[in-house]
């Protein structure tokens, strides 16, 4: 294989993985186990549960092109599977490695991160197979588990505060929000393989005020956490630079729902959950 070929490939596959996804996902972990510890937590819960969470992520992340591999050939043709540079049995095997590493890295961590880590993968075998189609409900399957690696981290170190639980709520409304909004850049592609997703049912306009309200509700939560623990000012600059974007996202979404401009705004919204994410984490310095 040449030199040019292997490049390919690994670009296919970091496609797959997406890098930026799974990172935030395993560094949510890590998070969420400093705040229940209190202080920084050691290098083995940090590693096994960073790992968990990030492979997970990755597992489920490439399982969904492969269920969605006649729909991206509508809405996403550049993709890795519908463009051939992977072939499918290639990619069935990766998302089943991923899977089992996961798990296996959880069982490390304790029965209760064990048991965790089985359910976020029933839940996203689940959406995968049949959840998807069901619209908001798949929606809310996928964000629960993107707000979950918050609880799990607690769980890690047997340390659940309020603060772990208010993150993880700002974190559902943020990804159910942008899963919403990615319903409406792929009206095309749902509609013909029957997915009900908010945009397809009510149509875009109703979808994206849904979306901007989800925003907008994460936005006023993020001001919650002062209240229930003592967290460090540094939370806030990176908190109140996210909530500018989100707010700027929703009035993108309300104004235009184009779906070049949604995907813009699906990629903008990453980077403001990566800011919350840092503010998050610099919140819990006064507790470390």
């Amino acid at each position: 294989m040449s030199s040019r070929t292997m490049s390919t490939h690994l670009n296919a596959y970091l496609a797959l993985i997406r890098p930026p996804n799974t990172i935030m996902i395993g560094l949510a972990v890590a998070i969420g186990e400093a705040i229940g510890l209190g202080k920084l937590p050691g290098l083995r819960e940090a590693v096994f549960g960073f790992l968990t969470a990030s492979l997970m992520m990755a597992g489920t992340m490439v399982a969904n092109d492969v269920y969605d591999v006649e729909i991206d050939r509508v809405n996403s043709p550049g993709r890795p599977l519908p463009s051939g540079r992977v072939n499918t049995r290639e990619v069935i095997v990766l998302a089943v490695v991923l899977s089992v590493a996961a798990i296996g890295f959880s069982t490390l961590l304790g029965l209760w991160t064990f048991l965790t880590a089985l359910l976020a993968l029933a839940l996203m075998i689940y959406y995968n197979t049949r959840g998807k189609k069901t619209g908001l409900i798949g929606n809310a399957v996928v964000s629960f588990n993107v707000a979950l690696p918050f609880f799990f981290g607690g769980l890690a170190v047997s340390k659940i505060s309020p603060l772990l639980f208010i993150f993880s709520v700002v974190a559902f409304l943020a990804n159910f929000g942008r899963e919403v909004a990615k319903g409406i850049a792929d009206v095309k592609g749902d509609s013909l393989r029957q997915v009900r997703t908010l945009a397809v049912v009510r149509g875009t306009k109703v979808a994206a005020l849904a979306s901007a309200g989800l925003f907008v509700t994460a936005v006023l939560l993020s001001f919650l956490p002062p209240f229930l623990e003592s967290i460090s000012l540094l939370y806030f600059p990176p908190v109140i630079v996210a909530d500018v974007g989100f707010l700027y996202s929703a009035y993108r979404l309300m104004s235009n729902q184009t779906p070049e401009n949604i995907r813009a705004v699906k990629g903008h919204v990453l980077v403001w959950m990566l800011l919350g994410l840092v503010g998050f984490l610099l919140g819990s310095a006064a507790l470390l």
